[in-house]
């Protein structure tokens, strides 16, 4: 039996769950709502407060899902209760970043600006026009949002430009050696 799949879900203050039949959890918070589904063949109990995943079968083939399913639905608890944050640094002569509604507009050493839509349920805020700080519920969604970004002007480890995660450490190649 998974180590992690055996441990049961705290769930905190303001925080309600709900199984749903189709392999989803409803998890509703302070900071929003979220369901995540999870893999068919692992099923979830309420008990005393506390969130439990259940294998339905002993099948060797559930064991590997059952960790997942369990880390799925407690980074939407977490997430639901004190939500997920990405911070990145803009690094550069010139390079910045201006918040206009809903769109990120970023100089980043291009001939043109790029513009970047922010997706639903992602709260995006930016400091001194180079620390942009990405915010949500969602886990996943975070950190996609931003990679998605950093992806915009990936750090150059020479130069030291780009746009990269706060307190990222850029390695540089290993250089030749002049022994035979």
């Amino acid at each position: 039996m998974s180590r992690i799949g055996k441990k049961p879900i705290a769930l905190p203050k303001g925080v309600t769950v709900k199984v749903l039949k189709n392999s989803a959890v409803e998890v509703k918070g302070p900071k929003g709502q979220l369901v995540q589904a999870h893999p068919s063949g692992i099923n979830f109990e309420l008990a005393d407060g506390q969130l439990v995943a259940k294998r339905s079968t002993d099948d060797p083939s559930l064991a590997k899902f059952h960790g997942l399913a369990r880390s799925l639905i407690a980074n939407a608890v977490a997430g639901v209760s004190e939500g997920f944050k990405k911070e990145l640094d803009i690094v550069g002569v010139g390079y910045r970043a201006e918040l206009k509604g809903k769109q990120v507009i970023f100089a980043l050493g291009y001939s043109h600006a790029v513009v970047f839509d922010i997706p639903a349920g992602i709260d995006i805020a930016i400091d001194k026009q180079t620390h942009i700080t990405v915010t949500g519920v969602d886990r996943q969604l975070v950190g996609q949002v931003a990679a998605n970004i950093r992806r915009l002007r990936k750090p150059d480890p020479y130069k030291q430009k780009g746009v990269r995660y706060t307190g990222e450490v850029l390695k540089k190649k290993a250089g030749k050696t002049g022994a035979k």
